[in-house]
């Protein structure tokens, strides 16, 4: 029975992708005559200039992970984007020839925050400065490193900054979803780490995303905004075929009301600079690589200019 539901979990998955890919297409295809001049990415000589600046972004990844996950999961993450990291750390609570890094702390969903703050504290003492963005991620998230590293060349890390998909509820300026990822400033890392030390900082919630995000308001830290130039969100915490299918009317389902700006489902959900996608298998982790990194149609051209800034939907589903 298992390995039944495995298999029809990749079979959803990947119709559900494939789908949603023909939809764009037939999106893109339709609208191909009426899109204003200039919106194709032209490889010009400001396109090469921020391909330049992005390039200099040192973005360490750390992956939230456990014993057992290793060969299901972590490796697969390792063999795939984390290679494109400039820094990556597993983070288990056993040190291994993998390697993981041993934080003093068990394992369980009841343990994620204490993982979190240990993993932290750990970067902070021994790679502070060694990178200028940390990025948490879990051993079933995909990230497009390329992309982050673009969308961080916009910002400054000396600046108390974190980014990731907006969530409304429980805390006042909202919180970043664990599962999409999120990225620290090293400034926000500075701040994080006095919040323990001072105490203004406490572990007073299991639940990781939620609890560092008060944090992150507590030391003044401020979420960014990680949307392109179109609104459309990068960071997903879920996978892409939770989104890129227009769904018939029904009541959204609890991402999406949690979603601190307004979501959009369809093809014009996600940017063409896609960063994460959260649940992702390990077979899923190959696929989405090949995807990403080798299709193109002959003779592929950007949809629109990422630098180019456009009036867009910046209204919040929170108030």
């Amino acid at each position: 029975m298992k390995m039944m539901r495995r298999i029809m979990s990749n079979i959803f998955f990947t119709t559900g992708l494939m789908m949603g890919f023909l939809s764009l297409r037939y999106m893109l295809d339709s609208n191909l005559s009426i899109e204003r001049p200039g919106l194709q990415h032209a490889h010009g000589e400001s396109n090469r200039s921020a391909d330049n600046s992005s390039q200099t972004i040192r973005i360490l990844c750390w992956i939230m992970t456990n014993p057992k996950n290793l060969e299901s999961r972590t490796k697969h993450i390792k063999e795939t984007w984390a290679k494109r990291c400039n820094i990556v750390l597993y983070m288990s609570s056993v040190k291994t020839d993998f390697p993981t890094v041993q934080l003093n702390v068990s394992e369980g969903r009841e343990n994620l925050y204490w993982k979190t703050i240990r993993a932290f504290q750990y970067i902070y003492q021994h790679h502070l400065d060694e990178a200028d963005w940390f990025l948490k991620a879990d051993d079933d998230t995909f990230v497009v490193v390329e992309n982050l590293r673009y969308i961080l060349s916009k910002y400054d890390t000396e600046k108390p900054l974190y980014l990731g998909r907006r969530f409304s509820p429980f805390i006042r300026q909202g919180y970043m979803s664990g599962g999409a990822g999120y990225v620290l400033s090293k400034e926000a890392l500075r701040r994080f780490i006095k919040g323990f030390d001072t105490g203004e900082c406490t572990h007073f919630s299991n639940i990781e995303d939620m609890a560092l995000g008060k944090c992150m308001e507590t030391m003044k830290v401020e979420p960014a905004d990680s949307r392109d130039v179109r609104g459309r969100q990068t960071f997903h915490s879920f996978p892409p075929d939770h989104y890129v299918i227009k769904k018939l009317p029904r009541p959204r389902p609890w991402f999406l009301l949690y979603d601190y700006y307004t979501p959009v489902e369809g093809p014009n959900c996600c940017s063409d600079f896609a960063v994460s996608f959260h649940y992702i298998q390990a077979d899923q982790m190959y696929f989405l690589e090949y995807l990403t990194y080798y299709l193109r149609p002959f003779g592929y051209k950007y949809r629109f200019n990422p630098d180019k800034k456009m009036e867009y939907n910046a209204t919040t589903m929170f108030t």
